[in-house]
């Protein structure tokens, strides 16, 4: 292999990559927008710490490692805006819109800006309330414009809610200090219903909303949400994003919660369900969420009351589908030593050993997925994890060094993402 001497060198290896990429996508059967039919997914430009990273490599002659990294970063990813103006986000939205263009393909965008994003912790930020939040939705929708673009409108945003009761009763751990515990879960849906509207409204848009992951949430616990968030108006929900969770189970539960929330919103004799996705079977119950082997019971309640129920619906194509992120789930989640002192392992948060998971396609073979995608960009940081550490410390216990801020390069695991690939680079 000839020796590239120069950094301008490598950027034009990494450059060359991106060109080459080239993802079909295919029809979704009920006919909405989602996925586009015969087109690409679009690969933004590389991180400025990606593209140092390779040429540190090729500097020390890590062949093999910058090719890995190059063929990483030349797959179809996501583009994140989490910050900006209205005006400042629709000119961010129509730059990359002009690129897609450019490549003859469809954009994956994501819209992270909700007040208390995150509960402030990691991903903290967002806009200051729902006025200025729809204002920036508003910017973001006239950037896409009349284009093609698929929208995964806020991560975390039903997951993660501020001083919510859930349909079990229970009140979630989010509780800013300085929000209207009386107001703040309502303006959470006012929110998101609004984004809805105005991103559903577009021709070309296809509009997912946060569907958590098969780890987290239960069936009916997040039907309800996705029900109050407008998802009837949306092509669906995501799943597992920026996490690990592996895809057998993910398909599992976009499975059924398409089917809860039809089995929530569909009226029956009587009427007696409706409302009731806290009746729907989940991955906790009549499953168990540690034997993948017990999932079947659950499959098995949705054939009964679903597909076997009174007003079936006439099949998966009518149902709400998911979009899964599969990024960096090739190895599945991670388990942390038993041994570790106590606290919490954070293991979302930057875990060892991972590797990236399928390629981004529309082309799933699954009835109830209409998209792998890469949403979380591989190579980034989670945060800076402490896990059971003394936060004061700064410094991951696994990894033995600070990590770097959430959304900055994280060179080490960006090479573990590569070498642990599944399927292989």
């Amino acid at each position: 292999m000839t020796r590239l001497r120069t950094p301008l060198a490598a950027v034009a290896l990494v450059g060359a990559l991106l060109c080459m990429t080239a993802v079909p996508a295919s029809a979704h059967g009920s006919g909405h927008p989602r996925p586009p039919a015969a087109t690409r997914l679009y690969t933004p430009p590389p991180d400025k710490g990606a593209a140092k990273q390779v040429v540190d490599l090729l500097r020390h002659r890590q062949w093999a490692d910058a090719a890995s990294i190059g063929k990483m970063l030349a797959t179809p990813q996501a583009v994140w805006f989490t910050k900006g103006t209205p005006k400042q986000v629709r000119t961010s939205v129509e730059s990359t819109m002009r690129s897609a263009k450019a490549q003859k393909a469809v954009p994956v965008l994501v819209a992270y800006n909700l007040p208390y994003r995150d509960c402030s912790q990691y991903s903290s930020g967002g806009a200051a309330d729902t006025a200025s939040y729809l204002a920036w939705i508003d910017g973001l929708a006239k950037g896409i414009g009349s284009g093609k673009a698929i929208v995964l409108l806020e991560p975390d945003g039903l997951g993660i809610i501020p001083w919510y009761t859930t349909i079990n009763g229970a009140q979630e751990w989010c509780q800013p200090a300085d929000a209207d515990s009386a107001t703040a879960a309502a303006n959470r849906f006012e929110q998101l219903n609004g984004a809805v509207d105005r991103l559903a409204a577009l021709p070309n848009v296809s509009v997912y909303l946060d569907g958590t992951h098969s780890a987290w949430l239960g069936v009916g616990d997040i039907s309800d949400r996705l029900h109050r968030a407008g998802v009837e108006r949306t092509d669906g929900f995501f799943l597992n994003v920026s996490n690990y969770e592996v895809t057998e189970r993910q398909v599992k539960f976009a499975s059924w919660i398409s089917q809860c929330l039809w089995y929530g919103t569909n009226t029956a004799e009587g009427g007696w369900r409706v409302g009731h996705f806290d009746y729907c079977a989940s991955q906790y119950y009549p499953a168990d969420p540690n034997d993948f082997g017990t999932w079947g019971l659950t499959d098995q309640w949705y054939v009964d009351n679903v597909t076997n129920g009174p007003n079936p619906p006439s099949g998966p194509e009518v149902l709400a589908a998911a979009v899964i992120d599969t990024s960096r789930n090739g190895q599945g989640p991670w388990t942390p030593p038993a041994d570790h002192p106590a606290g919490d392992p954070q293991v979302w948060c930057n875990p060892p050993d991972r590797g990236l998971g399928l390629r981004p396609t529309t082309s799933t073979g699954e009835s109830y997925v209409d998209a792998y995608l890469w949403v979380k960009i591989p190579g980034e940081s989670d945060g800076q994890c402490t896990r059971w550490a003394d936060p004061a410390a700064g410094i991951d216990p696994v990894r033995g060094t600070a990590d770097p801020a959430a959304g900055d390069w994280f060179p080490q695991m960006a090479l573990e993402l590569v070498r642990n690939a599944n399927p292989r680079l």
